[in-house]
């Protein structure tokens, strides 16, 4: 089998991790590593010194033979180099949010169509098999009909210079809470509150409403003493947290509820049963997340499969991001969501302006 030789467009912070993972899975060979910054090149040079880099303009990558890129730049430059990656024949792992706008988003995707190319955003956490495991109690229906869910993504920075908390880590909540419920929230409202930057929210509070009137809540924050990553869904039979910090116990299972429950006939008067059973940590085998992406990315290339993230995913998820920053412009009013994949064309001129600050 021929290795599939990749590209990577960007090693800052993130960057680094997708190579890494390349080079180490068989039948992939990184051949090419294009960043504007020379510091970035010499500290991969220096882990990998088999790789050709470039600090002129990823442009270069055409020249290659390459079947792939991995685009892991700024946001504001996503939909410029994964459009003409296509256009030149490229396969694309962009990382997240896919686009700063869903009209951008939609016309990576006709573009990946007309290119024959597969498009896959990188919504890492829907590889994580602790997040799939939560995923299989919903679908079985351990956990009961879902009450709601609690989403907490909070630490001390990263703090950015062009885009807001929201844009930063609540895309990784929004794709997770869409893969568990499996379906898209009809409203968002969101309040948010620039404490460092005038201007750039650095803490955000989401509330979303999906179908089944289940709630969830999406706190985002950069501006916290601890480190957490949380997802807490509350059913009707059991309850269930997943901590991504946790370095082992990364999923436990509470089995504790209560009913409502009628005395009489007179109105108003209820009985509440309480039901409190055991704490289970179940074992979860652990696999790199990004590992398993970059095998998936690898597949979808070899067999013409369509990404679990692929385009349309990631055009989902900015269209929940774009009605919270609405929201929040709005002072939290309730906004719904867009699913038409258009976006709104001040979103637009926004994203692109930031392209090209």
């Amino acid at each position: 089998m021929t290795d599939l030789r990749i590209g990577a467009i960007g090693c800052g912070y993130w960057g680094p991790n997708l190579i890494r993972n390349f080079i180490e899975i068989p039948g992939a060979q990184v051949i090419a590593i294009s960043d504007l910054q020379q510091e970035s090149l010499d500290r991969m040079m220096q882990r990998f010194p088999q790789i050709e880099t470039s600090t002129r303009n990823y442009t270069d990558l055409f020249e290659m033979n390459l079947d792939a890129v991995v685009i892991a730049t700024p946001p504001a430059t996503h939909y410029e180099i994964a459009r003409n990656c296509m256009e030149h024949g490229l396969h694309v792992l962009v990382e997240k949010p896919i686009t700063l706008n869903s009209r951008d988003a939609a016309d990576l995707i006709k573009v990946a169509e007309a290119n024959n190319c597969v498009l896959m955003v990188g919504h890492t956490f829907e590889y994580n098999s602790a997040v799939r495991a939560v995923k299989q109690m919903i679908r079985d229906g351990e956990l009961g009909d879902i009450y709601y869910i609690d989403a907490i993504r909070a630490s001390l920075g990263l703090f950015q210079t062009k885009a807001n908390v929201v844009w930063d880590l609540a895309p990784h909540d929004i794709s997770i809470l869409r893969y568990l419920l499996d379906a898209d929230p009809i409203s968002v409202s969101t309040h948010g509150s620039s404490c460092v930057q005038e201007g750039i929210e650095d803490v955000a509070y989401t509330t979303l409403t999906f179908p089944n009137n289940v709630l969830a809540h999406i706190r985002s924050s950069w501006l916290d003493p601890s480190k957490q990553r949380r997802i807490t869904v509350v059913g009707s039979k059991k309850m269930v947290i997943y901590d991504d910090v946790e370095p082992l116990e990364k999923i436990k299972i509470y089995d504790k509820g209560v009913k409502a429950i009628r005395r009489t006939d007179t109105f108003g008067e209820f009985s509440f049963a309480y039901h409190y059973g055991d704490v289970v940590i179940p074992y979860i085998r652990f696999d790199e997340p990004l590992r398993v992406q970059c095998q998936h990315f690898l597949e979808c290339i070899r067999e013409g499969k369509q990404p679990q993230t692929d385009g349309h995913n990631g055009m989902r998820v900015v269209q929940v991001v774009e009605a919270a920053q609405r929201s929040m412009k709005s002072a939290g009013d309730t906004v719904l969501v867009n699913s038409n994949g258009h976006g709104d064309p001040a979103d637009v001129r926004q994203s692109r302006e930031l392209a090209h600050a």
